[in-house]
């Protein structure tokens, strides 16, 4: 019983992770069409991308803000 439910419990992370990936990567091509061309990091926080140090094509820095349903800044911060 307990590696059946071990089992489940790898199946759902692994499911939870790949659908995070898959919804990252939408947020670095939205990020890319909207002028920015590298960032330091990309975390999910309670239905928030929170996107650290984004550079855009004039080289200013930003810390970024995107509804995760949208995918569209809701804050810019400036660094």
């Amino acid at each position: 019983m307990r590696l059946g439910l071990s089992l489940a419990i790898i199946g759902l992370t692994t499911v939870a992770t790949y659908a995070a990936t898959a919804d990252q990567a939408k947020v670095e091509a939205a990020l890319k069409d909207q002028g920015y061309t590298h960032w330091k990091t990309i975390v999910l926080d309670n239905g928030t991308w929170e996107v650290d140090d984004a550079i855009n094509t004039a080289g200013k820095q930003f810390d970024l803000r995107i509804d995760a349903n949208t995918v569209k800044i809701t804050n810019s911060i400036p660094e």
